[in-house]
């Protein structure tokens, strides 16, 4: 990164402000996704999202398959193997930039329960406003973003590395 300055004096905050968020943007994703996979193997968080599973579109076919801990097992398993594949990044970005498009594919679904599931969106005073699950699951917008912008800087630098270099 070329340093900016103003006035003469290099502005050396901005490069250690950006580079403190992509730190704690990708890894506060992979800290969260491992904390809630690891949940998923526990009784009471299946019971947890069994509601916004079972209302949702594009999940609820789930438990047509397999059980309620099954299904929550399943997730689990894919927010850990995301959670993997983001941390690598500084090893792998191909294999980062695949983690966060699992994290976009999580966080657009979790996001989606919002307009699945009954309550999340209530009426109040004339305006829709969030219910306990929506205030739940509002936070998965930020989440969101973040996986956006990992996966935009996993695929920047997966490119850099097939650039070819002249002597």
């Amino acid at each position: 990164m070329k340093e900016q300055s103003v006035g003469g004096e290099p502005i050396r905050a901005n490069v250690a402000l950006e580079s403190a968020g992509a730190v704690v943007s990708r890894y506060g994703l992979v800290v969260i996704l491992l904390l809630i996979g690891i949940l998923k193997f526990t009784p009471a968080e299946s019971d947890g999202i069994q509601p916004l599973v079972a209302h949702s579109p594009f999940m609820s076919w789930m438990y047509l398959v397999v059980s309620k801990q099954g299904v929550s097992n399943f997730i689990g398993v894919v927010e850990l193997l995301i959670a993997l594949l983001l941390a690598l990044r500084p090893i792998s970005p191909r294999a980062s930039f695949i983690g966060s498009l699992g994290a976009i594919t999580t966080f657009l679904l979790t996001t989606s329960f919002l307009f699945s599931t009954p309550g999340a969106i209530q009426l109040g005073h004339g305006v829709e406003i969030l219910g306990g699950t929506g205030q739940f699951l509002i936070k998965d917008l930020v989440l969101l973003g973040a996986s956006f912008w990992t996966a935009a800087d996993a695929l920047r630098a997966a490119n850099a590395r097939n650039v070819p270099r002249t002597v």
